[in-house]
């Protein structure tokens, strides 16, 4: 398959064309990863973006984003395939009313149609030549087991099934895997990877990427958001908010027809930013109590 990008600016270019603000060394991943057909791997704290690469690949080549959310337990089964038994034994008591033999009901009910593709068998059959997108969704909340069966599919792209035989991708996709860090993923996987780690934006970023999301916000309400963020991620707290909060917390003010910050709305919208009680209660004794500290936020 011909590359997707010409160029490092070309993929700024595609990004900003679909509302992701990006930067270089991102956007420099993501042409390797298209140029050496390497997975990307991103890690960073929850609510930076990571997942948010993928939705905007997939936006950009106007494809279905394959999604495969990681959690304990995860399995082949789960995540490769499944056979569909409930339709095999309807087939064998069909079947058994007529006159095929025993290895003929076996070979049909092990063919393709009954088999049940789960989101990486998915990504593996889809047809040549098309862009397909496949997002393997906070990989560290999966066992170690599961990291190492990955291991094969992200070499070859390709699955034996003994019933089958072996399938391959007759184009790999854009992989886009992600972490939060929450234990260390092996090496080995990492190494047939692109590494990227996503940091909280700066102001100036996180400024460009409310204006661009929210194109009706009020240049200087975008300001006054940008910096309570800015501020509130110098706090002690269990769980700093992310891009996503911020985002949130701003379409929630602007569903409540605010254009400015005050002291009342932020109190009565903070769940929107904190998601622990404890933070809240923090942020409301000992930051939003002192007038010092609380001048510096608005």
């Amino acid at each position: 398959m011909a590359p997707r990008f010409t160029s490092i600016d070309h993929v700024m270019s595609r990004l900003a064309d679909v509302h992701y603000i990006a930067e270089r060394s991102l956007a420099t991943v993501l042409f390797l990863a298209d140029r050496l057909e390497k997975p990307v791997f991103l890690e960073g704290e929850p609510g930076v973006g990571k997942t948010e690469v993928a939705i905007v690949l997939a936006k950009m080549f106007g494809t279905e984003l394959i999604r495969l959310q990681c959690y304990e337990g995860l399995d082949v089964r789960t995540s490769l395939y499944e056979w569909n038994y409930p339709k095999q034994l309807l087939h064998i008591r069909m079947e058994e009313k007529g006159e095929k033999i025993r290895e003929e009901i076996e070979q049909a009910i092990y063919s393709p149609k009954f088999l049940i593709k789960r989101p990486l068998l998915e990504a593996i059959l889809r047809p040549a030549g098309n862009t397909t997108i496949l997002l393997i969704d906070e990989l560290d909340r999966s066992d170690e087991e599961f990291e190492a069966f990955l291991l094969e599919i992200l070499s070859d792209f390709q699955v034996t099934i003994p019933e089958v035989g072996t399938l391959a991708a007759k184009t790999k996709p854009l992989v886009v895997i992600t972490s939060n860090r929450t234990r260390d993923i092996h090496d080995a996987l990492k190494r047939r990877c692109l590494y990227h780690w996503i940091e909280y934006p700066g102001f100036e970023k996180e400024y460009r990427i409310i204006t661009t999301r929210l194109p009706g916000i009020e240049g200087r309400f975008a300001e006054q958001i940008t910096g309570f963020m800015q501020k509130m991620r110098t706090a002690d707290l269990l769980k700093k908010p992310g891009i996503s909060e911020t985002l949130d917390w701003a379409r929630a003010l602007l569903a409540m027809h605010k254009d400015h910050l005050d002291e009342e709305i932020v109190l009565e919208t903070l769940g929107c930013i904190l998601k622990y009680h404890e933070d809240i209660q923090k942020f409301k004794e000992e930051i939003w109590a002192d007038h010092d500290q609380r001048s510096e936020f608005i």
